[in-house]
């Protein structure tokens, strides 16, 4: 049986979270799993660059950022375009935006946690406020009878 905390929840397009899936969400965290994929994807952060600019400093050759970038291509996550002799390669904005779709799902949750947990202790509050105010409305207010 499995344990609520575990529970897989559906994406807003039907989908079930951690379900794998050939591209979206799914195939840029396994890309971006990789600290040096992750590494060549930051420096495209900073813009557009061809792969000796990128390799320039990295633990790794040229051919090996390479191969890190077609990963990165095939998760959707940079595109490149040919400019004369080179390729030029950049972060897609549509694959960036699936990913943070995903992790905005996450946000809404705890969001949603946060507002039902704040109501939860607001009416709890409420309610020892109320409990006090009749105690010292009829112990108080009127006088003690003695």
């Amino acid at each position: 049986m499995a344990n609520a905390r575990h529970a897989v929840a559906p994406l807003a397009g039907g989908a079930p979270l951690g379900a794998a899936s050939p591209t979206g969400a799914q195939s840029a965290l396994t890309a971006l799993a990789d600290p040096t994929r992750r590494q060549v994807f930051e420096r495209l952060a900073v813009g557009p660059a061809a792969v000796g600019e990128i390799a320039a400093g990295l633990p790794v050759s040229r051919p090996a950022v390479s191969q890190h970038l077609k990963a990165l291509k095939q998760a959707g996550l940079v595109t490149d375009q040919a400019e004369g002799t080179r390729r030029v390669y950049r972060i897609d904005p549509a694959g960036l935006g699936a990913l943070r779709a995903w992790l905005d799902q996450f946000w809404g949750m705890a969001l949603d946690a946060f507002k039902a947990e704040v109501e939860r202790k607001g009416l709890a509050g409420r309610k020892a406020e109320s409990g006090r105010s009749d105690k010292e409305s009829t112990d108080g207010e009127g006088g003690e009878e003695r």
